[in-house]
């Protein structure tokens, strides 16, 4: 499975926000540049968005002859970022099962996943945040300086001789 950057979520769920489920138009006006254009084919090549025939000249990604395609979220696409499919045969949906859902933590940001991580009543140890963001020890304790910046009151505790960090409730 494709590990989501941001760019691969900010294009489906604009496309998941359309009721065609298009991808186009892009996001921000942009026009499809290296960056883009590599998401594009991640998110083909993983079966999270799918090509097909179109007639509306904004969602159009190329022209076969008279044939015009365009690019559409499927029903895996939508389950990746966590939005809700819609009922079988309704104008949204696809012919696509989903084989099996993905984990809570998978879905998000992996600053998120540290977020929930730390609500827990126990929290986490700095082993248990790496095993969930496939960070090194460095990047994830930039993160948890980053969630105290931004506001957030980390505690620090023991936990079976290993560092335990919990947001401490207000």
């Amino acid at each position: 499975m494709l590990k989501l950057n941001d760019t691969h979520t900010i294009l489906l769920s604009s496309a998941s926000r359309r009721d065609s489920g298009s991808l186009y138009p892009l996001p921000g006006g942009r026009s499809a540049g290296a960056r883009i254009t590599s998401a594009i084919d991640a998110l083909l090549a993983d079966g999270l968005i799918a090509e097909r025939e179109t007639s509306d000249t904004a969602e159009i990604s190329r022209n076969d002859g008279n044939i015009c395609y365009g690019l559409f979220i499927t029903c895996a696409g939508k389950a990746a970022i966590g939005v809700e499919d819609e009922l079988p045969g309704s104008a949204g949906a696809l012919d696509h099962k989903i084989t099996s859902p993905l984990p809570a933590l998978a879905r998000g940001t992996k600053t998120a996943e540290i977020t929930a991580l730390l609500k827990r009543e126990q929290g986490a140890t700095l082993g248990e945040l790496i095993a969930a963001t496939d960070w090194l020890p460095h990047t994830t304790r930039a993160a948890l300086t980053g969630l105290r910046k931004k506001g957030h009151a980390i505690e620090r505790g023991k936990r079976d001789d290993a560092t335990c960090y919990r947001i401490a409730a207000l």
